[in-house]
């Protein structure tokens, strides 16, 4: 195999001989020579070698983003089904000129590309039960890692990526394209700068109505997404609306997650429209659903604070990530209508008991990342912007605006929300993966102006 180059040199090694040598206790004092990640910087890199790890329909569509950034190289992409690493790479040729290696065909493909190339960077877009492995892998063979929602299922596996991280000096980073919203990173701003005052509670979640897509063949591959409402009672994917949410409190950067509870209405939305819109020759009529339509997780904090994070992709409604922050001096609320989708209401300049739409604010309070480089990409520019970002912090030896600690407090309600189900919704530890260095304030996504280096 071949040694690691970019940021600290940590040599590649053979990945089946390396489970045993890293820590999966699920926490636990740090053990004594390994040190944390906070405050770790990328080693600067000339040009940013990208993997892509799943080819459907998220990671394909997220590869442009990466090709266009000035200093990034797709040059590896892989997939279970090769002709998905086929199309993806022929359009990237299509795009610079030069064709990346392609792999594919086996669960296991992605190891081959790992040990065959020198990679610094592996985004991972597979379905959520290939994350954690894939994902510490990527660390394993020496590269940094970009991994879509969740990192991973389970509290230990959590644990696992922080320990492996901080043993390879690698960051992990969780691709919540969301904290790069507009609306977030000014919500974000105001927060910091003090406008709501004492931020003593928020609201975030995703509440998405996914039943058509759900059901329609190949949309998920091999129904990933749908079979997971048949496997657990949890909170899938909350991380979209918590995460902005959390990253405005500075948790793991001056407070932290202390207790989860969770509740869950019965399972009733994805049957009833399967019994609506879906043939009965249709193979979803041999399973049963027993996730709840509504996940809600009700999260506390050292400091007092309370962060309601919900999920829903069963039932029919309007699409929300809820995007809620209030204080002592005022309240933001998104998903509400008008121009931006925002409203506040702000002491001192507030008295009327009425909302302000946002429109007249947010160009005020607009983060330098949307006034210097602007929106790029899917979801309303907030997927190029996170890969802008991330690409211009590995290219100038920056801090990571998300890493494992984010990822994995951010992540955590999945696994937590189905332990404190199983008790009948009693409150349940969160685990404190800084090992408490989230008492030292830091720099997060509130971040100083940059410019990405000359190519």
């Amino acid at each position: 195999m071949l040694a690691a180059t970019g940021a600290g040199g940590f040599a590649q090694a053979d990945l089946r001989n390396q489970d045993s040598k890293i820590s999966n206790t699920g926490g636990g004092p740090r053990p004594a020579g390994r040190t944390s990640m906070v405050g770790v910087p990328f080693n600067r890199y000339d040009t940013v070698r990208v993997g892509v790890v799943g080819l459907g329909n998220r990671g394909h569509s997220m590869t442009p983003g990466w090709v266009s950034v000035p200093g990034a190289q797709v040059v590896a992409v892989c997939d279970i089904r090769e002709e998905r690493a086929r199309r993806t790479a022929d359009s990237v040729a299509a795009a610079t000129g030069t064709r990346p290696e392609t792999y594919g065909g086996s669960a296991d493909s992605y190891k081959s590309m790992y040990a065959d190339m020198d990679l610094d960077l592996v985004f991972i877009a597979s379905p959520w039960e290939f994350h954690y492995e894939q994902g510490r892998d990527a660390l394993l063979a020496g590269a940094h890692v970009m991994v879509e929602l969740p990192i991973a299922m389970e509290l230990d596996e959590l644990w696992s990526l922080v320990d492996t991280s901080e043993e390879t000096r690698r960051h992990l980073m969780l691709a919540e394209n969301c904290c790069y919203g507009r609306n977030e990173l000014a919500m974000l701003k105001m927060a910091h700068e003090g406008v709501f005052g004492d931020v003593h509670n928020g609201h975030g979640g995703y509440l998405h109505d996914l039943r058509d897509l759900l059901f329609a063949d190949g949309y998920y591959t091999d129904d990933w997404r749908r079979l997971w409402h048949t496997r657990s009672t949890s909170s899938f994917y909350p991380m979209h609306g918590l995460a902005p949410i959390a990253a405005a409190m500075d948790i793991n950067r001056g407070d932290v997650f202390t207790k989860l509870s969770a509740t869950a209405t019965p399972a009733k939305g994805l049957a009833d429209y399967r019994e609506r819109h879906v043939p009965r020759s249709h193979r979803s009529w041999n399973e049963t659903y027993i996730n709840g339509d509504l996940i809600t997780c009700m999260m506390t904090t050292d400091k007092g604070r309370i962060v309601r994070a919900e999920h829903d992709v069963s039932t029919p409604r309007p699409y929300s990530r809820i995007n809620s922050l209030a204080g002592s001096r005022g309240i933001f609320e998104d998903y509400v209508g008008g121009s931006t989708g925002a409203r506040v209401y702000m002491e001192p300049d507030h008295t009327d008991h009425a909302w302000r739409d946002f429109s007249g604010f947010r160009p005020q309070y607009d983060h330098w990342l949307w006034t210097d480089v602007g929106g790029q990409g899917g979801h309303g520019g907030m997927d190029g912007l996170m890969q802008w970002r991330t690409i211009q912090l590995m290219r100038t030896g920056g801090l990571p605006d998300i890493d494992v600690y984010d990822s994995a407090a951010w992540c955590s309600p999945v696994p937590l929300s189905a332990a404190s189900l199983a008790l009948g919704g009693q409150p349940v530890d969160v685990p404190d993966f800084t090992r408490g260095e989230w008492k030292r304030p830091r720099m997060g996504l509130d971040s100083r102006p940059s410019t990405m280096p000359e190519v």
